[in-house]
């Protein structure tokens, strides 16, 4: 595999977002349960964020779970909590250590109070590290997203006329954070499956066959080395966007 660094550093993406998708056509694939699909794909994002750490990025959001995930089966809906329970108890000392901050885009209400304190704490825990910063989006919709921020908007009493983009943006989920510049998707699907719905009006989109288990460190790679290749011109014409970087 070529060296990152064989990319132009203005070409390297600031922010990556994935859908982790196929976790359980993985499985059956394999004659197994669903639920082995997704504690293998929960080992690979191991792999993974610490494959962003070297590549340089600076923001990488997962999607975990959406709000529409609450209407799969009790047993895997379940059994999905008890996975995020362990990787926070599992894999928090090691992030922490990495200088990876977490946080959780999303509501967290819904979640069970355990669970909810869990997440908090690692969200105190890590804070303070800048090294990459890496966005959960768990009980995540974008659709809700936009609506969460369209009730804070009007709670403040901010009058019709002050609301802009940019207005919207802090009262998102994601306030603070960059959208995403590159979009992975994996399984195949052609879907944008309500995620980051504001956020990702000028991501570039990257499509893979593969199953998000066996999405590699090589294939994360050839992501980011297509994405270094597009022409982001933002609405605009390749001549303009040209002049604006340079």
């Amino acid at each position: 595999m070529e060296s990152l660094e064989s990319l132009p550093a203005d070409k390297i993406p600031q922010h990556v977002a994935i859908i982790m998708d196929g976790n359980g056509r993985w499985a059956i694939s394999r004659g197994l349960p669903r639920l082995a699909g997704h504690r293998a794909g929960t080992e690979n994002l191991r792999r993974i964020i610490t494959a962003s750490v070297e590549f340089g990025l600076k923001y990488l959001t997962i999607y975990a779970f959406s709000t529409e995930n609450w209407g799969r089966p009790t047993e895997e809906v379940q059994g999905l909590m008890r996975i995020l329970e362990d990787v926070i108890d599992k894999e928090l000392d090691e992030l922490h250590k990495e200088g990876v901050q977490l946080r959780h885009i999303g509501r967290l209400e819904r979640l069970a109070p355990k669970i909810q304190e869990k997440v908090l704490y690692a969200i105190d825990l890590t804070k303070g590290n800048d090294r990459l910063v890496l966005n959960v989006a768990f009980n995540y919709g974008g659709r809700d997203e936009i609506v969460h921020a369209i009730q804070g908007i009007i709670e403040d009493g901010v009058p019709s006329d002050q609301v802009t983009a940019d207005l919207v943006n802090q009262y998102l989920f994601t306030a603070g954070v960059p959208d995403p510049d590159l979009i992975i998707r994996t399984s195949g699907e052609l879907r944008v499956s309500n995620f980051l719905i504001w956020q990702a009006a000028y991501s570039e989109w990257y499509i893979t066959p593969t199953y998000w288990p066996d999405f590699n460190k090589e294939e994360f790679y050839n992501a980011l080395k297509e994405f270094a290749q597009r022409d982001r011109r933002y609405g605009g014409v390749t001549e303009a966007v040209g002049k604006k970087h340079g």
